[in-house]
Parts: C-alpha cells; sequence; structure tokens
C-alpha cells in the first residue's frame, strides 16, 4: 500500500506512517502565484492500494481543495483503490437545514469526495452519525473512546468521577465512556441562542463532591466547555476535565480554556496543534495515529475495522 498526506497534518501522518512501518509517497502539494493549487506524485501509484491523510481544518476550504486534487491526482494515475483518510472531517456541522434556504454542506463534500473518484472513506467521531449515509462509498467512522478511555482511567484518583455530556445530543458519546469506566452520566441543559454562543441552564445528574469529565466531538470557541465547567463547580463538583476529539480551538478560544475552571482540556490530534496549543499548561493533546494506523492496516489487509473497538 502507499501512504500520500496533504499540509493539513503532516505531524500525524509521519506517525501513521511510522505505525504502519510505510514510508510516506513522495509528493509535491504545491501553489501557483494566485494560489491554484498543483499537486505532483513522484512515485509510480498504477494498481497500487493508496490511502491520503488529511483533515478538512482550518483553512478548510485549502485543505479540502488538496484533498480532492490528491484524489483525482491519484486517480488519473491509476491508482486501484483510493481511501480518503480524514482524521477531521469539515463542515459536519452542517449536516441538516436548520432553517429555510439553507445548505446541508456536510453532503456537498461527501458527494465532491466521492466524485473526484475516492473509492473509501476512513474518518474519525463524526460530528453526526447519519454523515455516513451522505456517501455513496463506504466509510467507516472510528471512534477515540478507547484512547479518552484510558486517559481518563489515569487522571481517575478517587471512586467518585462521574462522565458529562455538554448537551443532550452529546448522550450517546458520554453514555459509550462511562460504560467503559463504570460510572455514572450527567448532562448539561443548555441553550444556544446563536452559533458559537451558548448559556448554561441546568444540571441533570448529582454531580456533588465529585470529579467531571466531559466529553464532546469538537471543541470550537469553547465557550461551551468553559461554561458548564463553572455550572458544574457552582452545583458542587470537586473539579472538572473536558475530553474532546477534535481541536478546532478557534479565535481566543486557547485564551479562554486558559483563564477558565476547567483542570484540563484533553484533545487527540485530529487536528494539527497550533503554537498556542503547544504552549498551554491547560491543554494536553494524546494520539489517535495508532488507532487510525491499524485501521489502516486492516483496510488494506481485509480485515474487519469494527473490532478494534469489541
Amino acid at each position: 500500500m502507499k501512504l500520500v498526506t496533504g499540509n493539513s497534518n503532516l505531524t500525524l501522518a509521519k506517525k501513521i506512517a511510522d505505525y504502519a512501518d510505510v514510508n510516506l509517497s513522495k509528493c509535491d502539494v504545491k501553489r501557483f502565484a494566485d494560489k491554484e493549487i498543483f499537486v505532483e506524485m513522484h512515485e509510480n501509484v498504477r494498481g497500487e492500494d493508496v490511502f491520503v491523510i488529511q483533515s478538512t481544518s482550518f483553512p478548510v476550504n485549502d485543505n479540502l481543495m488538496e484533498l480532492l486534487i490528491i484524489i483525482d491526482t491519484l486517480r488519473r494515475a491509476s491508482a486501484k483503490r483510493i481511501t480518503a483518510v480524514i482524521p477531521y472531517f469539515g463542515y459536519a456541522r452542517q449536516d441538516r437545514k436548520p432553517g429555510p434556504r439553507t445548505p446541508i454542506t456536510s453532503k456537498l463534500v461527501a458527494n465532491m469526495i466521492d466524485k473526484a473518484g475516492a473509492d473509501r472513506v476512513l474518518t474519525m467521531d463524526l460530528h453526526a452519525g447519519q454523515i455516513q449515509g451522505f456517501f455513496d462509498i463506504p466509510t467507516d467512522n472510528l471512534f477515540a473512546a478507547p484512547a479518552l478511555t484510558s486517559n481518563i482511567k489515569n487522571k481517575i484518583n478517587d471512586n467518585s468521577p462521574i462522565i458529562v455530556s455538554p448537551d443532550v445530543g452529546g448522550v450517546v458519546r458520554a453514555r459509550i465512556i462511562a460504560s467503559r469506566i463504570g460510572t455514572d452520566l450527567a448532562i448539561v441543559d443548555k441553550r444556544r441562542e446563536k452559533a458559537g454562543d451558548s448559556e448554561v441552564m441546568n444540571i441533570i445528574g448529582d454531580v456533588t463532591g465529585r470529579t467531571c469529565f466531559i466529553i464532546d466531538d469538537i471543541v470550537d470557541s469553547a465557550g461551551t466547555l468553559c461554561n458548564a465547567s463553572d455550572a458544574l463547580l457552582k452545583k458542587g463538583a470537586k473539579e472538572v476535565y473536558a475530553y474532546v476529539t477534535h481541536a478546532v480551538l478557534s479565535g481566543e478560544a486557547v485564551k479562554r480554556v486558559n483563564q477558565s475552571s476547567l483542570e484540563k482540556l484533553v484533545v487527540t490530534d485530529t487536528i494539527e496543534e497550533s503554537n498556542l496549543v503547544k504552549k498551554s499548561d491547560k491543554v494536553e493533546v494524546i494520539s489517535i495515529s495508532s488507532l487510525l494506523g491499524e485501521a489502516i492496516k486492516r483496510i488494506a489487509d481485509e480485515k474487519s475495522v469494527s473490532s478494534l473497538f469489541d
């Protein structure tokens, strides 16, 4: 098999290649003077099983176009099978029509990846499970739960941990972690007035004297997590940690986390770490390269991927 990467997350791509014991294929992804993207493969991929590693994180549109053009390049170079490995799938939050005359952009992006020539998609912790159905090609949605659970267990120093969902929509995700740890579940009931802004209303569940672990898939502005942490502490929680798969952390998010009541924000490396994240004492990054690398090896060997989570 061959591994190819764009520019979105070179660090993760190299870790995946090390785990899979495969060198990253030589590929130039350049820009013309007007910022058009140009891709050129420097290795023969004819008849090869090729995996393209590219998160569609900031700058989202540039990274998405890199992915599409790399896929097209490989298709025209006669690759046997092309798997788009998208650790963070951008536009996933636009998975339905929240109002009249609005797009379903995640479906549009799925169509673009399909039409570009991908034969399969491998991604992680989609914002909504139904996005798998937006693709007309096989799609594997991995879960960061094993890596997050392992890290949470290392931070439990008493017998009173509790898993917290930051909203009703994330209950299923939080329940999976709670069942792995064997503890209770609480829910933050919040009202969102507009995108990127939230107001915590109530805590469902008893968190008094307990260590709270908030579980979510995406942290963007970090407003929800910081508000939830304050609300939990007001309800008597002993301390609060947040565990999130995709660290978008746009704008003043890292500063907000640094000034928050959170003990620690733990994220995975599906998105390349920014300098602000690297400098923050409150943000901890754990790698999911081994999970993605193992999934890639199993797909190449035609073995079960779902058994990773048994």
